[in-house]
Formats: structure tokens, C-alpha cells, sequence
């Protein structure tokens, strides 16, 4: 279905008859690449067990994901904007398939290296999957009101993906291996590509001008690099670790001063001179570290700390994806009767009272203060993701739709690469901290092992025996310490967010309307 190459007719009366079938190819996309983000978070004891990753290796099997497939938004977008959008995606979605095949295959090997590279080649899938999702909304969905119920939807379906990855991952899991978290992907990438050939429209900006690859570049490794240096600088500070931040840090300021004297940027800075885009941009960032983090890291307490299996931990989580569902669909409604504004600062706000009850909680942690945190950050979340996207969209011309959805989309992902990586990093700091008195039976490898992670001081609490003097005592100084990590971590969490809620409250003016914007 050939919808020509050219910017969509404006108005209700354009409106294409196939726009909500196709709105389902593109939702059907996007749950697999928002899920790849969290599905492993409930999947990872079973895979340190068989793998038998160091917590370095875990911690980038599960953010190396995010962090790469934001670093490639960018230019993924512009190069959506200059060949195709369908093609972009069509490719993009081959190749996330093919990296499933790789990653799930990957525990024949034993190779932890063959996973990582698993998904790095699914977060390129994914950076040129993503941009076209939304700019692509831009382009079939023409009357502003309907837009921004699709943008609702698609906000609904990227939230729930990564709120539901622990649940369809503890369920494969159980059922299968972790490897299953990857061969489902494939039979819906086949089905997905046919409809995608099939129903969607073919767009290309008018513009003539050649991919600017060196900016391309700076983009790609300023922020990779940026990401690895707060990662590891989160973790303890070494030199090479400050090195690398500094070097992301120049290459990001010498790509934004190339883009400001181009003739068709690769990314229209000046985009965040809009004072509504820049608060939509931090709301995203600031709502995806939120929930990213914390799934990681409750994931990890329902199995470690609790015992669950993975499909009982996934099962717990499911309050954020219910309340992430309802609060994305009702954010369009909202949007129209009390502006942007109130939007995203409630919304917000319920992310920091989320936090906020997590760090003020008694000890131990009871599931059900984790389950209200959970609601809190699903309704926050759905919010802030909603509402900011409307705005992005909202706010460029057609032609330059695939640099908002690129925009938008590396701040979802970056935004969970770095709440992963920063939080889970400061996490396992005061994790490693609180491991003290161990028990005397602990030597060498032992001792050096049980300190890194939980997931290593429940390995070798069940090679002692969990119900010998060493186990049990081991378990109890682990489990306490990750408590009171969580609870250190959920402090840190709440003046993060407050800082969003502030600046969102300063940068959006009062009466500011989604479906103005542009």
C-alpha cells in the first residue's frame, strides 16, 4: 500500500481509512523493542546461573541495550527523514530479528561476549525501529485531536512494554530457559514485517541534502561515551572511566555546534530553545530512569530477597503496567481540559511520591508499600511519557517528525540505560558497603564473589547449603544490605525527580496546549 513519498494532506478530511490498522503495526513493533529493555530483569538469576556472568558483565547485559539503541535515535531519525520511514522501519525490524536468533543462541555457546553482542545488535534494530513508530504517527494520523490519542496509545504500548518485560520474562522463563526472552521475538517480527509492507505509508523529507555522517558519529559516541563514564564513575572513580565522560562530554558539544551551522541538521537543536520541548525532554528522561531503575532493582528483590520464582516476581510487577496502561490512555483527555503543564508536574510528582514511600518505609521492605510504589509509578509514568511526546510532535513540521520521534525516543531509552546503569551502579556501591560480619567460613573467591551482587551471595550461599550456618547467615547480611541500598538508592531517586518537577513546573507555561504546539 503505496501512500506516496511526499508530506500527508492536513485535516480530518484526509484521514486515511487503514490509520488504526496501521496504528497496531506500529504498536506491535514497539512492545517487542520496549520490552527487550526490562524482559531480562526477571530473567537474570536463571541466566547468572547458566552463564555465570561477573556483576560488570550482568550489569551490561541488561543497560547495554538502552544505552546504545539511545545513542543511535538520532541519527536514525535523520536517516528515516532522508530514505524512507517504512523502509527504515521494514530494516530495522529484519535486523532486531536476527538478533534475537543471535542472543537466544548464545547459551549454546556459553558466551557471554555472543549476548552482549545479541544486544547491541538489537538495540540498532530498535534505534531504527523507533523514530519511525512515532514520526510515522505524525505523518497517517492528520487531525491533531486523533493524533493525540494515537500518541496516547503508542505511549501506552512503549510504557506497558517495559512495565509487562518481567512478567512475559518470568513466564518464559519458567516455562523454557531465559533464551525464550529472545525466540519470542521472532515469529512477531515476521508477522509484523508482512503487515508493515503491507498497510504502511512510504514518507521522505523533500529535503536533498546528504546525511551528515561525521556529525553522525559525534553523536553515536558522545553519548556512548558519556553513558560509560557516568556508569562506571557511579561505581567508584578510576581515570580512564573520567577520560571517557570528558571525551563524550566534547564530542556532544562539537556535534551541537555543527548542527547550528548546518543546512539540514542531522538534529534541530534549536528545537530546545522551545521552552515545552526541553521540559518534554527532561519529563522523559527523568520518567524512564524512574521506572528502569526500579524495575531492575524490585525485580531483583522479589527473587533474591523474597525467594519468588521469575513468573511470581514478573506477576508482582504488574500493578506498574496496569496503572502505566490506564494513565496513558486518559493523559489525551486530560491534556485537552488542564494543559500540559499540570500534566506533567502531577505526573511527575507521582514518581517522586513512589520514591518517597519506598525510602521512608519501614524495614524490612513489605511487598505491599512496594506494590502502592509501583501504582504510583505506573500513573506517573504514563503521564509524563504521554504528555511529553504529544508535545514533541506536536511541535515540528512534518518533514522533521523523525527528529522529535528521536528525540523523544532516546530520551525513553537513555533514560532507562542510565537509570539502570547510574542507580543500579549506586545501588551495588552501598550494596558492597553494607556486606559486612560475613560469616568466617568465607574465603578467596567465595568471600570476593558473595560481595559483588546479591545474585552472588545466593550463589554461594547454595553451594554452602542455604540451610547451613554459612548460607543462612549469608543470605540474611545479603538480603539486609540490598534492603538498605534499595531504601539509600530510593533517596537519591526522590531529589532526581524533584529537580524534573521543579523545572517542569518553571519551563511550561500555564496554558500551554499539546495540540498547539506546532
Amino acid at each position: 500500500m503505496d501512500h506516496g513519498t511526499s508530506a500527508a494532506p492536513s485535516g480530518p478530511e484526509a484521514a486515511d481509512p487503514a490509520r488504526w490498522a496501521m496504528l497496531a503495526v506500529l504498536c506491535a513493533s514497539l512492545l517487542l523493542v520496549a520490552m527487550d529493555a526490562t524482559i531480562l530483569n526477571v530473567a537474570l538469576p536463571s541466566l547468572i546461573k547458566e552463564m555465570r556472568p561477573d556483576a560488570l558483565e550482568q550489569l551490561w547485559i541488561i543497560d547495554i541495550y538502552g544505552l546504545v539503541l539511545g545513542g543511535l535515535l538520532v541519527t536514525a531519525g535523520a536517516v528515516g527523514d532522508r530514505v524512507g520511514r517504512k523502509l527504515l522501519f521494514v530494516a530495522g525490524f529484519s535486523v532486531f530479528g536476527v538478533a534475537s536468533v543471535l542472543a537466544a543462541t548464545a547459551g549454546l555457546t556459553e558466551s557471554v561476549l555472543q549476548l552482549i553482542a545479541g544486544r547491541v545488535l538489537l538495540a540498532i534494530g530498535g534505534a531504527m525501529v523507533m523514530p519511525s513508530t512515532l514520526s510515522l504517527i505524525r505523518t497517517i494520523f492528520t487531525d491533531a485531536h486523533e493524533r493525540t490519542l494515537a500518541i496516547g496509545v503508542w505511549a501506552a504500548v512503549a510504557g506497558a512494554g517495559a512495565a509487562i518485560g518481567p512478567l512475559v520474562g518470568g513466564a518464559l522463563v519458567n516455562a523454557f530457559s531465559w533464551s525464550a526472552a529472545f525466540w519470542v521475538n521472532v515469529p512477531v517480527v515476521v508477522i509484523t514485517v508482512v503487515a508493515a509492507v503491507l498497510l504502511l505509508p512510504e514518507y521522505r523529507s523533500p529535503s536533498h541534502h546528504d546525511l551528515d555522517l561525521w556529525s553522525a558519529v559525534l553523536s553515536v559516541a558522545g553519548v556512548i561515551a558519556t553513558a560509560w563514564g557516568i556508569k562506571h564513575l557511579a561505581a567508584g572513580f578510576r581515570p580512564v572511566d573520567l577520560a571517557a565522560l570528558l571525551v563524550g562530554l566534547a564530542a556532544l558539544t562539537w556535534f551541537v555546534r555543527r548542527q547550528l551551522v548546518a543546512a539540514d541538521p542531522l538534529l534541530d537543536v534549536r528545537l530546545f530553545a522551545s521552552r515545552p520541548f526541553l521540559a518534554a525532554a527532561l519529563a522523559t528522561l527523568t520518567a524512564m530512569m524512574a521506572i528502569g531503575a526500579a524495575l531492575y532493582l524490585i525485580s531483583l528483590w522479589l527473587q533474591y530477597v523474597h525467594g519468588y520464582d521469575a513468573l511470581a516476581a514478573g506477576l508482582r510487577t504488574l500493578p506498574v503496567a496496569l496503572a502505566l496502561l490506564a494513565s496513558s490512555l486518559l493523559t489525551p483527555w486530560l491534556l485537552r481540559r488542564i494543559g500540559v503543564r499540570t500534566v506533567l508536574t502531577v505526573g511527575l510528582a507521582a514518581l517522586l511520591c513512589g520514591f518517597a514511600l519506598l525510602a521512608a518505609a519501614p524495614q524490612p521492605l513489605a511487598y505491599g508499600v512496594v506494590a502502592v510504589a509501583l501504582v504510583t509509578f505506573g500513573i506517573g509514568d504514563g503521564m509524563a511519557i504521554t504528555a511529553s511526546a504529544a508535545v514533541m510532535v506536536s511541535a515540528v513540521r512534518p518533514e522533521r517528525a523523525g527528529q522529535a520521534g528521536a528525540v523523544s525516543e532516546s530520551a525513553y531509552e537513555l533514560g532507562i540505560g542510565f537509570g539502570v546503569a547510574l542507580l543500579g551502579s549506586i545501588h551495588t556501591r552501598l550494596f558492597r558497603s553494607g556486606m559486612t560480619g560475613l560469616p568466617a567460613g568465607l574465603r578467596g573467591a567465595d568471600l570476593t564473589t558473595a560481595r559483588q551482587s546479591v545474585g552472588g551471595a545466593d550463589q554461594v550461599a547454595r553451594s554452602f547449603g542455604i540451610d547451613s550456618g554459612v548460607g543462612r547467615a549469608l543470605l540474611a547480611t545479603a538480603r539486609s544490605a540490598f534492603n538498605d541500598a534499595l531504601t539509600t538508592t530510593a533517596l537519591v531517586s526522590v531529589g532526581i525527580v524533584a529537580v524534573a518537577v521543579a523545572l517542569a513546573a518553571i519551563l511550561v507555561p500555564k496554558n500551554f496546549r499539546a495540540d498547539s504546539a506546532h
